[in-house]
């Protein structure tokens, strides 16, 4: 009887909106952070990706390509932006990690980025978390993330982060 009276409640809570109140919150905190580390920040689309073997041939690292919609941080000089990540497949060999972002061609994405090492190529800041997926709504059309978060928001929020 008790397990079920807590099993109500947190259902009532969840329906009630008060789970994603919570987790805007938290998106919230992350997207402080992740706006003050990123070296840019740009919304886009993938155009294209290419897999290959490091100099080793112990690790396959994928770029990515996207067409720059807008810079919400940083340079913007450039209509594309190349993404390196760990993972991918070179013929019938594939390597996978986790708590790394990957990319699919032609997804929209908002992601925030930063200069490797060696300053010559861009790697998502703090793994997954620095890459949202964009989708439109299918009821507004509006943009929006994968849990239903309105992009115009979130850009309002990293820009003001920005200029603190």
């Amino acid at each position: 009887m008790v397990v079920k009276s807590i099993y109500i409640f947190f259902t009532f809570l969840f329906l009630c909106g008060i789970y994603p109140t919570y987790l805007a919150q938290q998106m919230s905190t992350d997207l402080r952070d992740l706006s003050n580390g990123a070296d840019i920040i740009i919304t886009g689309k993938v155009t294209g990706q290419t897999s290959s073997w490091n100099e080793d041939k112990t690790r396959i690292y994928t770029k990515a390509v996207i067409q720059v919609d807008e810079y919400l941080k940083g340079n913007n000089s450039g209509s594309t932006v190349t993404v390196k990540y760990l993972g991918g497949e070179v013929g019938e060999i594939g390597e996978m990690y986790s708590h790394t972002p990957r990319f699919e061609d032609k997804e929209e994405v908002l992601v925030f980025l930063q200069k490797d090492d060696k300053n010559t190529e861009y790697k998502v800041y703090d793994g997954e978390n620095g890459k949202i997926s964009i989708v439109n709504d299918p009821k507004t059309g509006e943009k929006v993330t994968t849990s239903n978060l309105r992009i115009s928001s979130l850009k309002s929020q990293i820009k003001s982060y920005i200029n603190d």
